[in-house]
């Protein structure tokens, strides 16, 4: 369990600490929106590059400039900064120098003031995917589908491995934890302290650290209370178990509003240029190395967990106590044990799902926990509750569903949706996709 977590992260920053400095997706918006302003002839813009720098902090940007019949001529222009990383000043514009020639602190304080802070000037970005007259083109159909597959795999990636957490206690000892949503919700918190702790030392360092302390975080919480309340309630009836699990979230809820306050906490976002995939016309599908990296992150974690559920021995002491607790017992597995194994694994998932989902959203907040917890563990009872590989499926699909929903239905009734095919699963299948086969009534 601990070496399938540790050899995630190292996976994780070997693949972050591969990619050159990271350019501040706000920085280059304002950077390129200030072109118009200096080429008030309405010329067409390709944007070839975009490059951080650090000193001052801000963007260079390597561009044409066509206007009518005139050839295009080739620029580079450097915007720098008050400041970078998680700095108030990181959006305020201090210098601007186009091929050597800078301009006056006069001439900043103007283009800021009468341009950048009007909205014609804030609208004003030229190219905010490049150029992208060599994309492939395609129909609208193919290009606004793969655009709402690509947005749904972030959420598909948080559904499932939240899921997966449901299931994996579940399987074990026939209970539902209810509060896996607010150790989700610690895991963002977390993510977002870490994040902030590490933003000095880099985008993939920050981002490596956020998500090991979100891990952290919540496996911490997940030992003490799988310590002090279930193990405790292992041998008393589901329904004491659930009320007490209905207990531990509300609590839960309000030690997170107490110690973190009723605001959402925001991490400064990265990794988020926009890159061309395909095109219909003006429509660009576009993809976010973060998006990728999220979707990349929890398919390789969702794979580990699979192989040291079939391949290790905790994952062999897992299915044999799910399968007979008092044989396993009786073969020398400790009910303690593996109680406390288990809610650390499912903790440190729940916790990784809250951390990725505070730095690709960029914000987190406790008033989150509750929905997201129930869908997940729709999720989960879709795909079979007890199923680990079910709940990774169910996560998969609820994700797809309120991506598909939201692009091409109301989205105010996007959540009443999953909860009225919760109602429809328990009806027709409740047993999910690879769950019981039967529909008996089962313990919760």
């Amino acid at each position: 369990m601990v070496k399938f977590a540790q050899a995630a992260l190292l996976i994780i920053l070997f693949a972050l600490t591969g990619c050159s400095a990271t350019v501040d997706s706000d920085q280059a918006r304002i950077c390129r929106s200030i072109l118009p302003a200096i080429h008030p002839d309405h010329p067409v813009f390709h944007i070839f590059h975009q490059r951080a720098r650090s000193e001052p902090p801000g963007v260079d940007l390597v561009y044409s400039v066509a206007t009518g019949d005139a050839p295009a001529k080739n620029h580079i222009l450097a915007c720098g900064f008050g400041g970078a990383g998680e700095s108030p000043d990181r959006k305020t514009l201090m210098s601007v120098v186009e091929d050597g020639d800078a301009m006056s602190d006069a001439q900043v304080f103007f283009l800021r003031r009468y341009w950048l802070e009007t909205p014609e000037g804030s609208a004003s970005d030229p190219a905010p995917v490049g150029n992208v007259a060599s994309v492939h083109e395609v129909s609208n159909a193919v290009a606004y589908g793969l655009q709402q597959t690509i947005n749904g795999l972030p959420l598909m990636a948080i559904y499932a491995l939240l899921a997966a957490a449901y299931s994996l206690v579940y399987g074990l000892a026939g209970r539902i934890n209810l509060a896996f949503g607010e150790f989700a919700t610690i895991g963002g918190c977390a993510a977002f302290y870490g994040a902030t702790l590490f933003a000095p030392q880099g985008a993939a360092v920050f981002i490596v650290a956020a998500l090991a302390i979100a891990a952290s975080a919540a496996t911490f919480h997940g030992l003490f209370i799988g310590r002090f309340v279930f193990v405790p309630l292992s041998a008393a009836r589901g329904q004491i178990a659930l009320v007490a699990t209905i207990g531990l979230a509300l609590f839960l809820q309000e030690y997170l509003r107490l110690s973190q306050d009723t605001q959402n906490r925001w991490i400064s976002p990265v990794y988020n240029m926009p890159i061309p995939v395909v095109r219909a016309g003006s429509f660009v599908t576009v993809v976010t190395p973060m998006a990728m990296l999220v979707a990349g992150t929890a398919c390789l974690v969702a794979c580990l967990v699979l192989v040291t559920m079939k391949t290790t021995r905790f994952g062999r002491e897992w299915r044999a106590y799910a399968d007979d607790a008092k044989a396993a017992t009786m073969f020398g597995i400790s009910p303690a044990g593996i109680f406390m194994k288990t809610f650390a694994l499912a903790s440190a998932l729940a916790g990784l799902a809250g951390g990725l989902m505070s730095v690709f959203y960029g914000g987190i907040g406790f008033s989150i926990s509750t929905t997201l917890g129930l869908k997940a563990l729709i999720a989960a009872i879709l795909g079979g509750i007890g199923s680990v590989p079910g709940a990774f499926l169910g996560g998969l699909v609820i994700g797809g569903i309120e991506t598909f929903w939201q692009a091409t239905f109301p989205i105010a009734y996007r959540d009443t949706v999953i909860y009225v095919l919760l109602i429809a699963i328990l009806i027709w299948r409740p047993g999910g996709f690879l769950g019981y086969a039967d529909s008996t009534p089962r313990g919760v």
